[in-house]
Parts: C-alpha cells; structure tokens; sequence
C-alpha cells in the first residue's frame, strides 16, 4: 500500500506539463486524481461534480486569476488542500492559510507528505 492509496485528489495548474507531471506522481503514489483544472472556473465546475478528498492548488493561474475563490468553496464544503506555490507566507491572502503550504520546488515526497498532513490537520479538525 502507497502513502496516498485511494486518497480522492482534485488538481488545480494551469500549466499542462505541470498538471500532467502532478497526476502522474499522485497516481504513483496510489492517489485517484478527481479532476484537473486550469482555471477558476473549471475547478469549481469539477467541484461541484466530484468529491474529493483534498485538493492541490497552484496560487497563480492563467489571465491573472488565483486560486482564492476555489480555496472558499474548498473550505466552505470542508474539503482540505495544499497551497503550492513560489510565494512565501506572509505574501498570501488569508484564506489561503487555510491550507498547507508547500512551496516550490518541492519534491514527490514533499507533496504526498503535505497532502496527508492537509487530510490529517481535517481529521483533527471534524474530531474536535
């Protein structure tokens, strides 16, 4: 059994070469990838279609969008996620530190370990 076995992953990269190379080290890590969005509002539309389990989100998306309203509707449905992005922090809007931060570049080991401490940090959090 892998770190990630049978964890439901939505991702959120607008690049293709990025999104493609994430889907294939979650699924060699045993995750079910639910979806792969480049926008807002094709992830929102996947969302709404799907229930996954936690979600990885790039910050910065094509035509000056950010990942702000899909890490919302994550939080408003209880639905974790992991914030990759080049940016430190305190350069984040709130809301966006809601999730895990992983920041680039970072290697397969580092994202399945952020995204099980995403999923277990939620865990904790309904338990209480």
């Amino acid at each position: 059994m892998t770190v990630l076995q049978d964890l439901r992953v939505l991702v959120v990269e607008n690049d293709e070469m990025s999104a493609a190379l994430l889907q294939m080290q979650l699924v060699h890590a045993g995750a079910t990838v639910v979806g792969l969005a480049a926008s807002v509002a094709e992830a929102l539309r996947l969302l709404q279609a799907s229930t996954p389990d936690v979600a990885l989100l790039d910050y910065r998306l094509a035509r000056n969008e950010t990942s702000e309203p899909v890490a919302a509707a994550l939080s408003a449905r209880g639905v974790p996620f992991v914030l990759a992005t080049g940016m430190q922090a305190e350069q984040l809007p709130e809301p966006m530190l809601a999730g895990v931060l992983l920041v680039k570049p970072y290697l397969s080991a580092d994202l399945s370990q952020a995204l099980v401490r995403a999923v277990g940090r939620a865990s904790a959090s309904a338990s209480a």
